[in-house]
């Protein structure tokens, strides 16, 4: 009998088919050891030994694989061919090693890149060694992450209050993300003008000329800087007649992008079809593992961790087949298409992403789940187009001058002669700005001739700040920078939103305050760490690693002994000096210059008190220097620049009106916690705080006395009698009756919603804990054999996890909750069980409490006499202690 060991089920189900009887094949459920989360896991000063801690549902299933492996002939080690599952292997070796689970056991590793029968065959016909240089890799990168994360993150969180963590690449992108924002800031916008005429040739053809020479000058982008000067370039337009002057056509071509990378799918499915990096991943982990197909299980993307850009020849060759036989042989080049990748530490140890078999077209696989089937054809249109011919165009430009050569428009356009690969896919780009003036099609034109002019339009613009990131063009800046590599990507974006660093506004990265303190403290005390070349550089050393042209301890000792001398230099730091720096870093941000020679830091409140960070309890907040003598404060957001986040006045207080009841002031200010609406003054005025889903532009005096009267009745309920209210409360707005809440789906409800649909919500069942709504589970597996109960996949707050009948196991790290299956459900809802003993209980305590409410008052009156009884002696000893 010969063990195979894979990571996934659903992999380990497709390829025992494969191998048939003679082979046992299972499944290690992704990694089965890891550093424990505790101090000396790594230890520098013991020659970086590492200590190892085998996952608690993994001990169960290295059980099942030593007992399977013992009196097999032969161990296969069968996992991703990648330095992860490289690491995987060498885990799952070294407890068999030390069960002694492999004697007389011939262990060998095999690889392949995609899950189909002849690969994998092939793969156990080509068996090899474990590569050392991969495990080194992956030793050295465990144990940098480790290293910075367990001795920076303490040291945030004692110096920094409300910090969460830091990590090697984590904290270089929330860089990446807030150095963004401060352009955005800094930025000020500009105006200028730009002028278009249209004109009518001679066969009665129409086009548009955008002016580019104005009184014999080439203008500059702002030479039109006002209305003013557009207008008078457009008088000196109407005052003349033109004529063509040039017509110059270019050939040109457009070529196709390689097939997918990692990289290049997260940022084109993040485009195209809206896919957070991580939902791309899982979706390609499950094309990858395969799916039923004509009645097999066949995988149908080849490996999809990977920075490679080539693919097989008979890959090539399948492709190029199905080009000529639905294309046509002009869309066929006359030589395969060769990719070289450009991006900087690329390994390009893997084939590109591509369907395993081209002829397995995406609307042949209509039994797939509809995103599934979307990435499908994502990757089957980008590799097929990747073998097609270019597109060929011709590029035209025409000069229009007036008859004295003062005044020149100048007209240019495109036109596609040949489609090539654009007959199939097109790639995405991130943030195109500008007009698309090469889309524009022009009439035939010949150099003399006469045009009629027509309606002249000046036309106003401003300079926009650089975009925020996108997932897409995070991805894509990482890469191009050499920080991380792609398969890590998506995690790293999610560790920035679960730390609460960033959050996402229409799709973009926006960092939160919490994210631009950190970045602060660690460009101020750790500035050679984020830096983007350091980190990159650092990429660079680990890849010399898997090459084997460097030890990977010796790249532990360089990077520790300098990390350790910077971390020590923090020990003494106090608070007030890590103020005193994030003051001065944060300062153009938090106090923009505003009017020439007024001071931005000066209290708008007491006048000479002097504004500056502070921490307190909930993070940051800018406060006065005058504590407490003045109490003004205001949050911790940006300052200035045409990108910023809108303020409330210099002074931190806006004047909405006055309350037509009282003849009270009602102003919107920007207070410590948030923005906030008050009615009058005095020591303890009214109140209320802005819901999340409200922005203070969205704020007049209309709005600010609505929400000043809230909690507001809506009317009596009709069976009741009882009042039911509605009110925006800690966890939302809400409507109120009989002690009986109903959260509402937006704060805008709260003003507007009306008695029949207030009556309409209570009327329906509880949807959960506290009438909030029970979220959809990410997979049903069915009934629980033994209690009939439903069991499914769910995503919680720390990662997915089966649930059944009150009890929850977690999945293993790494495992797609999409490939889990019933059995594999059963087997995690029982150990958790097992670990859990108590659980089970409930229903007796539960049963028991009427019985122990009923006992309770006579315990009571017991206890009560009884520590009167005690009392008295204790008295008389206390007493006497006390005389003596």
């Amino acid at each position: 009998m010969n063990v195979v060991i894979v990571e996934s089920p659903a992999k380990a189900k497709t390829i025992n088919k494969y191998l048939g009887p003679g082979y046992t094949v299972l499944a290690s459920f992704g990694h089965v050891r890891d550093l424990p989360a505790k101090d000396g896991s790594v230890r520098p000063d013991d020659d970086f030994a590492m200590d190892w801690e085998i996952d608690g549902d993994a001990k169960k299933r290295l059980g099942e694989i030593a007992k399977a492996v013992k009196g097999a002939e032969r161990l296969y080690l069968a996992t991703d061919p990648d330095r992860e599952g490289e690491a995987i292997s060498w885990h799952v070796l070294q407890v068999l090693n030390e069960k002694k689970a492999l004697n007389g056991v011939e262990v060998s590793r095999i690889a392949f890149n995609e899950i189909t029968k002849s690969a994998v065959t092939a793969a156990i016909k080509a068996p090899r060694r474990l590569d050392q240089e991969l495990i080194d890799a992956y030793l050295a990168r465990r144990a940098l992450d480790y290293l910075v994360g367990f001795t920076l993150s303490p040291v945030l969180w004692r110096k920094l209050p409300g910090a969460r963590s830091a990590g090697r690449v984590q904290s270089v992108a929330l860089r990446l993300i807030c150095d963004r924002e401060l352009e955005i800031e800094k930025f000020r916008s500009q105006e200028y003008w730009s002028v278009e005429a249209l004109f009518t040739s001679g066969d009665g053809s129409r086009f548009a000329a955008r002016l580019s020479h104005l009184n014999g000058h080439k203008l500059d982008k702002f030479d039109l800087k006002d209305e003013a000067a557009a207008h008078g370039a457009r008088d000196a337009i109407a005052a003349r007649d033109f004529h063509v002057e040039a017509v110059e056509s270019k050939p040109a071509q457009r070529h196709p992008a390689p097939p997918f990378t990692t990289s290049t799918l997260q940022q084109e499915a993040a485009r195209k079809l809206g896919f957070s990096a991580q939902r791309t991943m899982q979706l390609a982990q499950r094309l990858y593992e395969g799916a039923e197909v004509d009645g097999e299980t066949v995988g149908l993307i080849t490996y999809m961790r990977t920075d490679g850009v080539s693919m097989a020849a008979e890959a090539v060759a399948g492709a190029r087949t199905l080009i000529g036989e639905h294309y046509g042989a002009a869309y066929c080049p006359a030589a395969p298409r060769l990719y070289k990748v450009k991006t900087r530490n690329a390994q390009e140890a893997h084939e590109a992403i591509r369907p395993t078999d081209f002829r397995r077209r995406p609307e042949l696989l209509r039994h797939l789940d509809p995103d599934q089937r979307r990435l499908y054809e994502l990757v089957w249109k980008r590799a097929l187009a990747s073998q097609m011919e270019s597109a060929r165009l011709e590029r035209t430009t025409v000069d229009v001058t007036s008859q004295d050569r003062q005044v020149v428009l100048r007209a240019t356009g495109s036109v596609v002669l040949f489609d090539g690969f654009l007959a199939l896919y097109q790639e995405g780009e991130d943030d195109r700005g500008g007009d698309d003036e090469d889309a524009a099609r022009l009439p035939k034109l010949a150099a003399g001739e006469g045009l009629r002019r027509g309606a002249i339009k000046p036309e106003q613009h401003f300079t926009q700040p650089p975009p925020r990131y996108s997932e897409a063009s995070l991805v894509k800046k990482l890469e191009e920078l050499g920080i991380g590599r792609p398969s890590t990507y998506a995690s790293i974006l999610e560790t920035l939103r679960n730390r609460s660093y960033v959050v996402m506004e229409k799709n973009r990265f926006v960092p939160e305050d919490k994210g631009r303190l950190v970045t602060a403290f660690l460009e101020s005390f750790f500035a050679r760490y984020v830096e983007y070349d350091f980190t990159a550089n650092l990429e660079e050393q680990l890849d010399e690693i898997t090459e084997g042209k460097v030890p990977w301890k010796e790249v532990l000792r360089r990077f520790w002994q300098e990390f350790h001398v910077a971390i020590e230099g923090t020990r003494e730091l106090k608070i007030s000096e890590v103020l005193t720096a994030l003051d001065t870093l944060l300062g153009p941000h938090l106090f923009p210059e505003g009017e020439a020679g007024k001071d931005p830091r000066v209290c708008p409140s007491c006048a000479n008190g002097r504004l500056s960070l502070k921490l307190g309890k909930f993070g940051a907040f800018i406060g006065c220097s005058n504590y407490p003598e003045c109490r003004f404060t205001r949050q911790f957001a940006a300052g200035g620049g045409d990108g910023q986040k809108p303020q409330i006045g210099e002074d931190g207080v806006k004047q909405l009106g006055t309350d037509p009841t009282t003849g009270e002031a009602i102003t919107l200010r920007a207070g410590r916690f948030g923005p906030y609406v008050q009615q009058g003054e005095g020591e303890k005025p009214k109140r209320a705080s802005l819901p999340k889903d409200m922005t203070p532009e969205m704020v007049d005096l209309d709005k600010a006395l609505a929400l000043l009267a809230l909690p507001r009745e809506v009317g009596s309920h009709p069976e009741s009698g009882q009042p039911i209210q509605a009110g925006i409360g800690r966890y939302g707005p809400y409507i109120l009756h009989d002690k009986r809440y109903i959260n509402l789906p937006s704060a805008e409800e709260v003003f507007t919603i009306g008695l029949n649909r207030a009556v309409s919500l209570l009327a329906e069942p509880p949807k959960g804990r506290g009438g909030r709504k029970t979220p959809e589970p990410l997979k049903r597996l069915g009934d629980h054999p033994d209690t009939a109960k439903p069991i499914a996949i769910m995503d919680g707050r720390y990662g997915p996890y089966v649930a059944c009948d009150g009890i929850f196991a977690t999945l293993p790290k790494g495992l797609d909750p999409q490939a889990v299956e019933l059995p594999q459900a059963l087997e995690l809802l029982a150990a958790k069980a097992a670990k859990s003993p108590a659980k089970p209980a409930r229903k007796a305590k539960a049963a028991a409490k009427p019985a122990a409410a009923k006992a309770a008052p006579k315990r009571k009156a017991a206890a009560k006499a009884a520590g009167k009884t005690a009392a008295k002696p204790a008295a008389k000893r206390a007493k006497a202690a006390k005389a003596g």
